[in-house]
């Protein structure tokens, strides 16, 4: 894992690169995250890292929220996340990470939830071309047939049907960093992001390289 953040997508813009292409991108609004605690192998079983993100009042934490952030010696903050470390891997609570720990030209993995679209029917979940549209056949938008006779007798798994679109951890690998900018907190990230402006991303050094990737 090496390093990583938590962020705020703030939506796309576009820029032009040394070679004055255009370049989309999302802004992302990445740190301060503060290391709030550090589990270790020998006092909690595993080895991980605890890291917040985002400015909170105190008055909205519970008692053992603030003592919890007092003891790492961090003002409150809205967001919480606890992610596994490899071996080797060490941080010091009260530790700051910031956008500095990333260059332009790097490569990282974003992981975000998806825009939820509620409850969809099978031609906008999966793409379904429907039925026939004509005479009053009243198939326009079916899945046709779902089920088995007598033997099995139920649907199997993982049929597409009609259901609950979208709103789901999703992970866009090796995205190229256009832009660091410390001063405002802020990567500007090559591609687009899941999930809503304003929702929240962890950004991460990527672990696999494509050759397709640009």
């Amino acid at each position: 894992m090496s390093f990583l953040l938590i962020g705020k997508k703030i939506g796309m813009t576009q820029v032009f690169d040394e070679n004055n292409r255009l370049l989309p991108v999302t802004v992302v609004e990445a740190g301060p995250c503060p290391v709030t605690q550090v589990k270790t192998v020998e006092k909690d079983g595993y080895a991980a890292v605890q890291i917040g993100f985002g400015v909170q009042k105190e008055q909205r934490l519970s008692e053992p929220e603030k003592g919890h952030l007092a003891k790492a010696g961090v003002d409150p903050v809205r967001v919480l996340r606890e992610f596994r470390l490899a071996e080797g891997e060490s941080y010091e609570p009260g530790e700051t990470l910031t956008v500095e720990k990333f260059a332009e030209g790097d490569k990282v993995d974003v992981v975000a939830v998806s825009k939820g679209k509620g409850f969809q029917g099978v031609v906008k979940r999966y793409n379904f071309g429907g039925g026939q549209a004509t005479h009053g056949s009243m198939t326009h938008r079916r899945g046709g047939s779902y089920g088995f006779a007598q033997d099995p007798g139920h649907i199997i798994k993982g049929k597409k049907m009609p259901g609950h679109m979208g709103h789901r951890r999703r992970t866009v690998q090796n995205l190229r960093i256009v832009g660091v900018r410390p001063e405002d907190n802020v990567l500007l990230v090559k591609g687009s992001l899941p999930g809503p402006n304003g929702s929240l991303v962890t950004v991460r050094p990527a672990k696999k390289t494509r050759k397709s990737a640009a």
